[in-house]
Formats: structure tokens, sequence, C-alpha cells
């Protein structure tokens, strides 16, 4: 939304509902099956209700109450199970349609990675359990139609005990880390990516779509941080490595445009206990870690195609 000049003053405003929590389950009677989601859903309204905060008239104003309502109602009114992505677009569309006073929604959702348990090697009817990493997405929709989609995986913890090191770094007086090239690398990558779509028309048809890319654009990441199975890949920084998880997904996705990484290096420091009378007590030897989060590095970085906008 522009600013508007206001008693001499530039001015902007939204206003929404955050944390609206709901659970959403879905049952097929044809086959006894059971689908569960869990959302937390944000909502941000950019509207025409300058009285409101200028001359205390509200009558221009939708409720947060009634945004958190219309959450639930919408869940409801879904009878098949989709996508977090496809349930943000039906809460901006209702938004945008619905009242005349907003011009632009802005929805994010984030959702548990709640996944279907085996037991015996079958698939539980029923039964979930806690995943890794959380699937984000936003989705912004103005009344003309313009649209940006985003999505995204959030606390992906990712660990590999060697084929990583950190050298030729700047050095001084205030410098005491050792150069390696054998260390343990350790990371909870935060992952948001701006698919190409620019109005609904647009969106594949496929119920399925946002689901597919979710899990490739996951599975792109874990294979480039990890290499091969059998001898794996080097990473000679968190920075490189980054950046090849970047272009791997721009690279195999033509329907993503950019893509953001934040990766904090969580550090298993190496645990070194000199004796002088017994020097083999204890000595490190790449096996035994103090673990520790705080503190840590932090290192991210975008990359886009050169025409696309973040």
């Amino acid at each position: 939304m522009s600013a508007e000049i206001v008693e001499g003053f530039k001015f902007e405003q939204r206003h929404g509902k955050d944390r609206v929590r709901v659970g959403r389950v879905w049952k097929d009677p044809s086959n006894g099956f059971h689908y569960f989601v869990e959302w937390n859903v944000g909502i941000r309204l950019l509207s025409n209700c300058l009285n409101s905060y200028v001359r205390d008239d509200n009558s221009d104003i939708v409720a947060t109450d009634t945004m958190k309502n219309t959450v639930y109602v919408k869940a409801k009114e879904c009878q098949e199970p989709l996508t977090a992505e496809a349930f943000a677009i039906l809460l901006a569309k209702h938004f945008t349609s619905f009242y005349k006073q907003v011009c632009t929604a802005i929805v994010k959702i984030e959702e548990k990675p709640w996944k279907r348990i085996h037991v015996d090697g079958q698939p539980h009817r029923h039964g979930f359990e806690l995943g890794s990493g959380k699937h984000l997405t936003e989705v912004i929709l103005s009344k003309s139609g313009a649209l940006k989609i985003s999505s995204g995986i959030e606390g992906l913890a990712l660990l590999k005990t060697t084929q990583s090191g950190f050298e030729g770094f700047i050095r001084d007086k205030y410098t005491l880390l050792p150069e390696t090239r054998e260390r343990m690398l350790a990371t909870a990558v935060t992952a948001t990516w701006r698919y190409s779509f620019e109005s609904l028309h647009s969106i594949p048809s496929g119920p399925t779509y946002f689901t597919d890319s979710y899990s490739a654009v996951r599975k792109v990441l874990l294979d480039t941080f990890f290499g091969p199975p059998n001898v794996g890949v080097y990473s000679p920084s968190v920075q490189s490595t980054l950046y090849q998880m970047a272009k791997a997904v721009l690279n195999g996705f033509h329907d993503i445009s950019s893509i953001h990484l934040k990766m904090p290096n969580l550090h298993f420091l190496p645990v070194n206990l000199p004796n002088p009378q017994n020097p083999s007590v204890v000595k490190f030897a790449d096996d035994v870690y103090l673990p520790t989060d705080e503190p840590h590095g932090s290192i991210e970085a975008s990359l886009s195609r050169i025409h696309s906008r973040m």
C-alpha cells in the first residue's frame, strides 16, 4: 500500500491477526485413512481504513477477530486435503474479494511437519509423528490480481561428521580459530524461495503441485549438502555449501525465481584434555566434541535469476 499524506506526514498502515492455530483432519471413507495438517496462520490486510486512525471512525475496519474466525470457517469448507499454499491463496482471495476496503491481503502459514507413521512396515491409517523442519508459505494477493507466492522450510537440522573444513581466512591479533580440513558441520537451514507466478491464472492446476515442489526442493537441498552416500562432498566453508545448495535449486526448478538461505554454523568443539603425567587420557582424534549453539556463526545469502524480483 502506498503511503498517504496525513496532517503533513507520510502514513502507512496495515492490521491483522497472528498465531491463528488450526488443526484439520480429513477422513477418507473409501480406505479409512485420515489426513492431518497443523497450521499457524498469520494475516495482514492493507485496507482503506484511514478514518479509524485519524477520525475515530471504525466503520471500514475488518476486525481481527473476524479474520481469526474466517480461518476456521474456510478450513471447515475445504472438503479435500490441500496444501498450505492453496489454503493461503484461498484466504487471500476471500479477503480481497469479500471486503471492498481491502486492497491487498498477506497470508503467512507455518505448517508443522507431521508425517504418517508406519507400523510393521505398513502405513498407519490415523497415526502421525513430528518430523524436522517447518513448511512455510507466504501469499501476497492484491485486488488487481497481482500475486506473489513464496514457500520455504525452517529449522531443517543437518549434520555431517566429516568432509568439512575451514582454511585461509583472515588472521590477525584477534584470531584464535585454528585452520582445519577436518571438522564436523552442523546447521539448521532456513530456506525461502519465490515462485515466478504473477497471477492466480498462472498457477499449475494440479492439487499436489506445491507439495511435490516442496518435497523436491527439500531433497535437492539435502542431496547437495551431503553429497553421494558413499563418499559425501567436501565443504570448504558454510558459505560455499550454501551457494551450491541455492544454485542447485535454481538450476533444477524453472518455476522458482529466487531463493534465500540462512545457515547458522552450530559448533561442535573438539574436546582435548591434556595431562602432563598421561597425555593420552583424553586426546582428541575427531571423535569427542562439545556441542554448543551459543554463540554461533550466521551465514545467509540470496540467489535469484537476473530479471527476477525477490
